[in-house]
């Protein structure tokens, strides 16, 4: 092995050990551990807590310093217990079949269902969408998902193994991906794409500054005559249960205003409750500069 694959091996069996320890403890103690972990130990050590406190510093300058502190806790505590829930399979998928999806876009999806039609399902990485899916899942959908590979390819073999354990196909990004993702759409499935990650596309406004968000979910959908529907997984005060609410579908337009429509939908979510979304991720890098 070279000397990037050996890093890559070694931080894998890392991470593998880890998840090892916190597998073998109850479902209610390993959430909020790794929970723990994550806001206390390897977000600081990662340097993700310093990226969140960047972007909430640029987002919300007037806000008290302490406020800022809270929430950039909060997202670290919530993304690690989302990285232990992903890999309860068992648990999260039994915690899926206790909740109900709620909102207007439930009907939407029945009947798109009923019909035959596709759904895109958009979200971003708030709260933990694959409860979401759970949920859906155990109401009998059969949803797919399109992943971007991680660059460590050990880590990324089990990561997806997490994913496909939910129920329905997930595909790669990438042309052999994206032809299976399209089979899946045109066959009357469901699929899943987040759209809160920078890729190209179409610069708007989100939070009080430009991000670039990726076409493809309203392209998709208009070329299918998919509905579009925004969809949340909103943990719960005691930090194991979930909200899952399924926006009204989102009206066939252009591209853009659409893409516009998924990021106010996103982007009420974050005012309400900022502490749940993924505040790590370089959503601002490369925005033009505001006039």
């Amino acid at each position: 092995m070279n000397r990037e694959t050996t890093q890559f091996w070694l931080e894998d069996r890392l991470f593998r050990g880890l998840l090892a320890l916190a597998l073998a403890l109850p479902y209610r103690w390993r959430v909020p551990l790794m929970g723990w972990l994550m806001r206390r130990l390897i977000g600081p050590l990662a340097g993700y807590r310093c990226r969140a406190l960047e972007n909430l510093a640029l987002v919300w300058p007037d806000r008290p310093a302490a406020e800022r502190q809270r929430i950039a806790s909060a997202a670290l505590d919530n993304a690690g217990r989302t990285l232990i829930e992903n890999y309860s399979t068992a648990d999260l998928r039994a915690l899926g079949r206790r909740t109900r999806a709620e909102g207007p876009g439930v009907a939407a999806l029945d009947r798109a269902r009923a019909e035959g039609r596709p759904v895109i399902l958009v979200t971003g990485h708030f709260g933990n969408y694959e409860a979401a899916r759970a949920t859906l899942v155990a109401q009998g959908c059969d949803i797919g998902g399109l992943y971007r590979p991680m660059r460590n390819p050990f880590f990324n073999a089990h990561y997806v193994q997490t994913m496909e354990a939910f129920g329905g196909p997930v595909f790669p990004q990438g042309r052999a991906g994206t032809a299976g993702f399209v089979r899946h759409l045109k066959s009357g499935g469901q699929l899943v794409l987040l759209f809160d990650q920078r890729a190209p596309g179409v610069w708007q406004d989100f939070l009080g500054h430009p991000v670039e968000t990726a076409l493809s979910a309203p392209q998709l959908a208009l070329r299918y005559g998919a509905d579009l529907i925004p969809f949340y997984a909103t943990r719960q005060a005691d930090g194991l249960s979930f909200r899952v609410e399924l926006e009204a579908p989102i009206p066939h337009s252009t591209a853009e205003e659409m893409v516009l429509a998924m990021n106010r939908s996103l982007e009420a979510r974050v005012i309400a409750t900022p502490g749940q979304w993924f505040w790590v991720h370089r959503r601002w890098k490369n925005a033009p500069e505001q006039g």
